[in-house]
Parts: structure tokens; C-alpha cells; sequence
């Protein structure tokens, strides 16, 4: 199933309790090993960046980022799946790459399953580079473990893959 809106009624807001079922409901559509609600609040407390993209009361996506020293690392990323291959993930890259810069970040680092190309090949597009490879770092089916691909991406060299939100 597949739900179309249009860019003008999207609206970026910060992740809270009240949204937080919603977070949870596409997390489980969206993922095997999906993360908890504890996940969750435990982001919020830590004071991580947990924005939502919402085109009026209807969750399109969202991202959790904890900022580092000079950097920011990509915690999860989820476009929910009836809004993927609409174009919703570099709104949702392009907010985040304004918040690292404003924040002072050189580098936005994260994890994607190795299974996951279709992620990747965003990230990709969008001036990250694949820098290395965690092995098992990922639960998958039984009691296996996925490796995560190591994703970097230097600000000051992407501005224009992030266009103008600074």
C-alpha cells in the first residue's frame, strides 16, 4: 500500500511522548529487528536529535542523531514504508544535514545493514562513502548477525547534495 503527499504539507518536528506509538507502529512495518520504545526514550533523554517528518498528522519518516565533538552520528533513519520511493529520505537528509552544520559537525557517520542496498544507494547519492564494514553488528534471523556497512559523509565537501537547509 502506498500514500502519496505533496512536499508543501510536510513539516518537521521534534520527536515526544504522544508521537511515540506512531514511531513504534512503523517501526515494526518498516524493520526485521525494529527498535524498541525504550530505544526510544532512552534517545530522548540522552538529549539525541529525534525529529519526525510529518505531512499533517500522518508520520512520513524520522531520524534519531547524537552529536559528537565534531561530528554527528546517524542513529536510525526510517522513511515509513507506504512513503518510500517518493522522495521523502533527502527531505529527511537535507533537514539533518542543516542541523549537523549548525551544529558546528565536520562528519555525519552511520551503520546500514549490508543487506540494505537500497539505503545505501541514497546515501550514496547523496555524498556519502562507504568506509568500512562492522562485522556482525547487526541481529538478523535466528541467532545469525549481519555486517554494517560504514558510511561517512564530510559536510564541508556535500553542500550542495544538502542544498540550502543550513
Amino acid at each position: 500500500m502506498s500514500a502519496v503527499l505533496q512536499p508543501l504539507e510536510a513539516h518537521l518536528e521534534a520527536l515526544t511522548i504522544e508521537r511515540l506509538d506512531a514511531v513504534c507502529a512503523v517501526e515494526q512495518r518498516a524493520y526485521s529487528h525494529p527498535w524498541t520504545r525504550a530505544n526510544f526514550i532512552d534517545s530522548m533523554a540522552a538529549g539525541y536529535h529525534c525529529q519526525l517528518l510529518m505531512g499533517g498528522d500522518t508520520l512520513i519518516g524520522y531520524f534519531v542523531a547524537m552529536k559528537g565533538v565534531d561530528e554527528v552520528h546517524l542513529l536510525n533513519f526510517t522513511v515509513a514504508p507506504e512513503f518510500q520511493r517518493q522522495g521523502w529520505a533527502p527531505m529527511l537528509l537535507q533537514a539533518l544535514g542543516g542541523w549537523s552544520r549548525a551544529q558546528g559537525a565536520q562528519w555525519l557517520w552511520l551503520e546500514v545493514r549490508e543487506s540494505n542496498g537500497r539505503a545505501q544507494a541514497v546515501y550514496l547519492r547523496h555524498g556519502f562513502r562507504s568506509v568500512g564494514l562492522r562485522k556482525g553488528y547487526y541481529p538478523a534471523a535466528g541467532s545469525q548477525r549481519e555486517n554494517a556497512v560504514v558510511m561517512s559523509l564530510h559536510l564541508n565537501e556535500s553542500a550542495s547534495a544538502w542544498g540550502a537547509l543550513q
